[in-house]
């Protein structure tokens, strides 16, 4: 038995459809982020030196050339203002020449990024950090303005003031953030809908792939007849043909190997009962002992081909094809029986066998079935009983009904059956359940096909302390019947 692909094992067209759609939206929104955080950072800086741009010159303003001197008028009440709010710190320094300190913080970092020859009045902007002593050094990360400026007297040389305003970056961080957060959460939100939307389209898109997965397996290994998906994409409509000519192959193969089992049993059978026939006159005719040994050798053998012949045309009958074209009827399952048994009782007599029907209620046990098959099915079970169960011991045909199904047992008291084949090795053609000469094999793949063609189950059970129960369940003709059991793989 060929083991089953495991249906969770390979890649999944699902997955990697969800990934590849997925992936570009997931970049796409890292850049954007990145993206949306500079263009944030920007425009932070931008409000900051403006804020910054203003102040520089304002506080120099507050310095007034007098003579060759400066005048400063700014009070400490203002500085302490500026310098008050922790987490918004503003920062001056006047130096004049530039470097040379006059009003303000020592620690504010000297101009970058200033040509030699600086334009005066236009402020200049960089990024620095101030070291501020205290407990313990902090570095504090600051945006710092430069506006360089000239004074003096006409009569005196022209000199330079350096007027410095830092802020901390710490406003502009958190503007920057405010703003990637304000962008990034929508984005996110959108991005997160366009994800089910594109998980439910590839969920609908393989909809028509999944429904071919279910056809398929739920058919019989037998069931060859074509896939119906003309509502499905084109490219699936492309696999299911594709699918449908193998299946037409395979059908075509099968039926021809069918055909010519049916018509080579059918020709075996009349040169195999003549053959029966002249051996049996030859027996009846002959007195030497060795010539009659041979012939009975060769009338078993004969006895069981035509057997065998027998037995592949019924299960050839039992084959769907056959059995769809069968007219069904309602049969009484008890009446069978009665009737079967009395007709098997002289063969049973004959094996040594006790025989006997045992009849549970009276209610007719009707089915919808073909009489003919089941009748066959009742004829192998009897006959395996009759062969296996051994002189001595009894079988029991038992009829009974149930709520839903008509329960048929042939019980018998002989040495069973090993556990390993009554889980279903036994229902294999050409197993044979003992290694003696008779039967070829096939009596339970029968009684298992045609069952099967009922809607019906068929299993083996021990009987204790020995022996062998076999139960075939049957829906009854009143009830809905339910859809056929698909076959193992065993038994095609």
């Amino acid at each position: 038995m060929a083991e089953r692909p495991v249906p969770g094992r390979g890649p999944s067209l699902h997955r990697q459809l969800l990934i590849w759609l997925l992936a570009p939206q997931l970049v796409l929104w890292i850049v954007g982020a990145a993206v949306t955080y500079q263009i944030a950072a920007r425009y932070a800086n931008a409000a900051i030196d403006a804020s910054l741009s203003q102040a520089t010159r304002s506080l120099s303003r507050q310095v007034k050339p007098i003579g060759n001197g400066l005048l400063v008028d700014f009070p400490r009440a203002a500085q302490d203002i500026l310098e008050a709010d922790p987490n918004d710190r503003v920062l001056f320094t006047v130096s004049a020449p530039p470097g040379q300190y006059i009003l303000g913080n020592r620690n504010l970092p000297a101009p970058r990024g200033v040509p030699t020859h600086p334009v005066l009045g236009e402020p200049y902007f960089y990024d620095g950090e101030v070291v501020e002593h205290g407990a313990r050094d902090e570095r504090l990360r600051v945006r710092v303005a430069a506006l360089y400026l000239s004074y003096g007297d006409e009569a005196g040389p022209a000199q330079t003031m350096l007027v410095q305003v830092a802020r901390s970056s710490a406003n502009r961080e958190e503007l920057a953030r405010r703003i990637l957060l304000d962008t990034v959460l929508p984005l996110s939100a959108l991005i997160a809908l366009m994800t089910m939307i594109v998980w439910a389209g590839i969920r609908a898109g393989l909809a028509p792939l999944a429904r071919l997965r279910s056809l398929v397996e739920g058919k019989a290994p037998n069931d060859l007849t074509a896939i119906e998906l003309d509502a499905a994409p084109r490219e699936v409509r492309a696999l299911a043909q594709a699918i449908n000519e193998l299946l037409g192959a395979v059908q075509h193969n099968v039926g021809a190997q069918k055909r010519f089992i049916s018509d080579a049993a059918h020709q075996l059978r009349t040169p195999l009962a003549g053959l029966k026939s002249q051996t049996e006159l030859a027996l009846a005719e002959t007195t030497d002992p060795a010539l009659r040994a041979r012939l009975e050798r060769v009338h078993a053998s004969a006895t069981r081909s035509a057997h065998l012949v027998n037995q592949l045309l019924t299960l050839a009958r039992a084959e769907p094809e056959s059995a769809s074209v069968q007219a069904r009827s309602r049969v009484d399952m008890r009446a069978l029986a009665r009737e079967l048994t009395a007709e098997w009782v002289p063969k049973a007599r004959q094996a040594g066998v006790d025989l006997g029907l045992e009849d549970v209620g009276t209610e007719p046990a009707e089915v919808t079935g073909i009489a003919l098959l089941l009748r066959e099915a009742l004829a192998n079970l009897l006959d395996n009983a009759l062969r296996y169960a051994g002189a001595g011991a009894e079988v029991t045909v038992r009829v009974s009904r149930g709520a839903d199904e008509v329960l048929l047992e042939v019980i018998d008291t002989g040495p069973g059956m090993p556990e390993a084949l009554r889980d279903g090795q036994a229902f294999e053609r050409f197993v044979r359940g003992t290694t003696d000469g008779q039967g070829c094999g096939l009596g339970l793949a029968i009684v298992r096909e045609i069952v099967q063609r009922h809607a019906g189950h068929v299993a083996l059970q021990a009987r204790v302390p020995h022996g062998l129960r076999v139960a075939v369940r049957l829906p009854l003709a009143s009830a809905p019947p339910p859809a056929a059991a698909p076959r193992s793989k065993e038994s095609t």
